[in-house]
């Protein structure tokens, strides 16, 4: 067994990767896997909370798994698995559902904002739990929602993850996790569960910011440039990126949308690239067309291998299926381990 540390990621199977996935996770996991006892699974019993076509589930978990792949990620060196792959996870999700309270759950920030959008709730208030239960339309908020954060931190328990890479929005879930294993120790009087921690890329955090105008680039925002984008199809949406009017005075401040612009090429472009154009800007000569075009011609060199190797990986389900499968045995022989030590712990224990 690997003396390394154990580190966890996994993404839900809800669309393909973008931009902000490569270089806020992908790239990092693909120089972390010879390091560290790597872990990347594919969430699609995370996905079954916000997807109801089966078809598209399956479908999506192969393309995340050709896109890890195609990332770098290499199957010799990181665990590659899919969450359902894993049955004991679903066990272990049911026993420590036991230990976790209902209320802590309600008042995890994602799961109002998730039970807002899934009710047409646009109140901020944060008496929302009963705007919850008191509510009698046809609309409705699954438990599975509820305590999506209980089957998070048993993806994490299971394996014993010591180190997760985890975003702001997922920080609370972390938390709540290090207080599952916390209260499991501590009730039953065991040492069983590390508490597991936030994983530090080191320097700042990379926040990669969607083509809108504001934010950071999300699927659900619609403003992604995704690792699967043909040439066409992502020199158009750099094209049609949110600008200003331009500068009007020399050194003024930059706006929102163009510091966008400005960080998508810092992280993609040649150093005096970027300089070229802040110094355009700053002296009112930049051009905005002339911008695009050189930022999606950076992208463009980074993504179009990636996605030359996806498409080669979504048409060869036996490499696909014998990966996952290689994969899931790894996974499985730890949890198995983990949950047989947590049912003879809570008394689950057979009679012979």
């Amino acid at each position: 067994m690997s003396q390394k540390e154990i580190v966890l990621s996994g993404i839900r199977a809800t669309g393909n990767l973008h931009l902000g996935n490569y270089f806020g996770a992908l790239s990092k996991f693909v120089r972390m896997q010879d390091d560290y006892d790597s872990m990347f699974f594919i969430a699609d019993l995370h996905a079954l909370t916000t997807s109801t076509d089966p078809d598209k589930l399956h479908a999506n978990v192969k393309n995340i798994i050709a896109e890890y792949l195609a990332a770098g990620i290499d199957p010799e060196k990181a665990t590659i698995f899919v969450q359902s792959d894993v049955p004991e996870i679903s066990e272990m999700y049911l026993l420590l559902n036991m230990h976790v309270g209902i209320g802590e759950l309600m008042r995890t920030a994602s799961f109002k904002d998730k039970a807002r959008k899934q009710l047409g709730i646009k109140s901020d208030r944060d008496d929302i739990e009963n705007e919850i239960i008191g509510n009698d339309s046809n609309k409705r908020v699954s438990a599975g929602l509820l305590t999506y954060p209980t089957l998070m931190a048993v993806d994490i328990l299971i394996q014993k993850a010591n180190k997760v890479p985890v975003g702001k929005d997922q920080e609370q879930h972390l938390e709540l996790t290090r207080r599952f294993a916390r209260r499991f120790n501590s009730f039953y009087g065991v040492d069983l569960f590390p508490e597991p921690q936030n994983f530090d890329f080191g320097g700042a955090p990379v926040k990669v910011p969607g083509l809108d105008g504001s934010g950071k680039m999300g699927k659900s925002e619609g403003n992604c440039l995704y690792l699967i984008d043909d040439e066409k199809t992502l020199r158009k949406k750099v094209m049609r990126a949110v600008t200003d009017e331009g500068p009007k005075e020399p050194n003024q401040p930059v706006s929102q949308p163009v510091e966008n612009l400005f960080t998508l090429l810092e992280l993609t472009s040649a150093p005096e690239i970027v300089t070229q154009y802040r110094n355009a800007y700053a002296d009112c000569s930049i051009r905005y067309g002339d911008l695009k075009k050189q930022l999606a011609e950076d992208i463009l060199k980074i993504t179009l291998p990636i996605r030359e190797r996806i498409l080669d990986l979504q048409g060869d389900e036996a490499t696909i299926a014998r990966i996952v499968k290689q994969g899931a045995e790894k996974a499985r022989e730890r949890a198995a381990k983990t949950l047989a030590e947590v049912r003879h712990i809570m008394g689950i224990r057979r009679f012979v």
